[in-house]
């Protein structure tokens, strides 16, 4: 249906309104404004360990996967940070697509593990867990507002 491309900066524009859109809605409803998750997702391609891809439909991007990688004393591993999809193209295969292709880039690029943050309730944690990631148990994410 589409192809799989390397992320560019030249397509930030494009990321930032799928990111929008995609966060705005279901799970999530977070108010993200297009402007604003360019911003977020130029941070991340500047930081020097960014890998991402693009989902690609009739010459319109349509998903992104992005992270970062960072170094442990076990090895280097691969944060997803964001997993998009156009919402009217979700329910095709396409997040799918976009996380199997960069779980076996990573792991060629020598990666130990690969680690994300998700909603605790609803449709994404059975979607990570067919896909073969597992809740933590050592660890918890902690937060504090200022």
């Amino acid at each position: 249906m589409g192809e799989i491309k390397p992320i560019t900066m030249d397509h930030l524009a494009c990321y930032g309104v799928i990111y929008a859109a995609a966060f705005s809605g279901p799970p999530w409803n977070d108010p993200w404004k297009p402007e604003d998750a360019q911003v977020h997702i130029r941070e991340l391609l500047e930081s020097g360990t960014a890998y991402g891809l693009e989902y690609v439909v009739d010459h319109q991007v349509v998903g992104f996967i992005l992270g970062t990688s960072m170094l442990f004393h076990y090895g280097r591993t691969f944060e997803i940070n964001d997993l998009a999809v156009d919402p009217a193209y979700q329910k095709r295969g396409i997040a799918t697509e976009l996380l199997e292709r960069c779980i076996a880039d990573v792991k060629k690029q020598g990666m130990v593990g690969v680690h994300l943050i998700t909603a605790g309730a609803g449709i994404l944690p059975g979607f990570y867990e067919k896909h073969g990631f597992s809740r933590e148990k050592e660890v918890i994410l902690m937060g504090m507002e200022l």
